[in-house]
């Protein structure tokens, strides 16, 4: 039998979905499975997005244009405008979801060989598109103790090196739901500028910020445009995972013609989800003050619930709808499964994350998981009591 490539070898399994076939297995004997392992978003899409798709008026679905429909980008420079980011739609490269955008940056900008510096915990998929790329990942630990906050830049500096030639951040943050402040923000807009390295910021949850808190996007950090590669979706904003729509920004015009190369490889992106995403540029702020309220009290439901469990620590996130608590468990990767496997409590169990998953380094987050406040109240309630009841059974329970 030919053999697989060393590449497909290295690949990482998902954190967030390799526990499925498991979940199936519990559903096959009736269980019920909350699902706080994924960020499917469970609220409406906004009925621009529906109806765009049941009144479309063509007679050929065609190919897009490779960087996306113009009227589409035109209509994210109006988006962006709204929040103080100013672009043209030459600053924009429609992509396959954001994932398609990570793969279009990475690739424009390092080599096979090059590093790129990343906080974790971070968004597993990150391990998995510097695979493809080639490229290796220096990750700089965040503390649950510390809420998972920027790490000191001395952190960042002990591991830059002649390969470094960028830092990633997702903002707000996925897996723990971390809000980077301004000064934060302004602490890696220096580093970027002194050591000359891009800076990535995967912002697909800016509207996701709680507690009166605002999102400050890197594209107005200051002197620093060449260097600054935003990365969007319009999944979570509108409750549309499934519409498969993101973006590549960037005001570098060197990066923006480059990239076109990769976009046009891959000749265009999905010409039905730019329909519907087009559509959803003029979904009124009402939509958004009431999504917020909703994850708000979510939220606060899961995070109130976690910290009332005996040896369970949980930061209290400022943005996505995420967050990552440290289990009193040996090993999150046996629980997960054990909760699927072996456990139920009134015949329901919840699906979780382990935190492994979102860490390059060995051995970290054995003891944590990611959480998804992404079910309605009731349903979270039950979830955590679910929870509760198991951590007070498990067998492998360390406190």
């Amino acid at each position: 039998m030919p053999k697989i490539s060393q590449k497909g070898h290295d690949m990482p399994e998902s954190p967030i979905r390799k526990l499925v076939p498991f979940a199936e297995e519990a559903k096959k004997k009736g269980i019920r499975v909350f699902h706080l392992n994924i960020g499917q978003p469970d609220l409406e899409t906004p009925r621009s997005m529906i109806n765009a798709m049941h009144n479309l008026k063509v007679r050929v679905i065609e190919y897009s244009h490779s960087a996306g429909i113009i009227s589409y980008r035109r209509k994210l420079c109006e988006y962006y405008a709204r929040h103080d980011i100013h672009i043209e739609p030459e600053d924009i490269i429609v992509t396959a979801g954001a994932s398609e955008a990570i793969l279009f940056a990475v690739q424009t900008c390092l080599n096979p060989g090059d590093e790129i510096i990343i906080p974790e915990p971070f968004y597993a998929n990150y391990n998995g598109f510097a695979t493809s790329a080639g490229v290796k990942i220096k990750p700089i630990i965040s503390k649950i103790e510390e809420d998972f906050s920027l790490p000191p830049i001395s952190e960042f500096e002990k591991v830059i090196t002649p390969a470094t030639k960028a830092i990633i951040i997702c903002n707000p943050n996925n897996p723990t739901g971390y809000l980077y402040s301004y000064d934060e923000l302004e602490v890696l807009r220096e580093t970027v500028k002194k050591y000359d390295l891009y800076l990535f910021a995967d912002e697909v949850y800016r509207e996701f910020c709680y507690d009166g808190r605002s999102h400050f996007s890197v594209m107005n950090l200051k002197g620093v445009d060449d260097n600054i590669v935003l990365i969007d979706s319009v999944s979570k904003r509108y409750s549309a995972c499934g519409i498969r729509i993101g973006s590549m920004i960037s005001r570098n015009k060197e990066v923006m013609k480059t990239a076109m190369k990769f976009a046009q490889a891959r000749l265009s992106p999905p010409s039905l989800g730019q329909f519907a995403a087009e559509a959803a540029m003029d979904t009124p702020d009402s939509y958004f003050h009431e999504m917020i309220a909703e994850y708000s009290a979510r939220r606060n439901t899961v995070v109130k619930a976690l910290n009332n469990m005996e040896g369970v620590i949980c930061p209290n996130p400022n943005g996505a709808f995420y967050v990552t608590a440290r289990l009193p468990v040996d090993d999150t990767d046996k629980f997960c499964q054990w909760l699927l496997e072996e456990f139920d409590y009134d015949n329901q169990t919840v699906m979780l994350a382990p935190a492994t998953g979102f860490y390059s380094t060995a051995g970290a987050g054995i003891d944590e998981v990611r959480i998804s406040y992404v079910l309605n109240v009731e349903d979270l309630k039950t979830a955590m009591m679910c929870l509760e009841a198991a951590l007070k059974s498990y067998s492998g329970r360390t406190l």
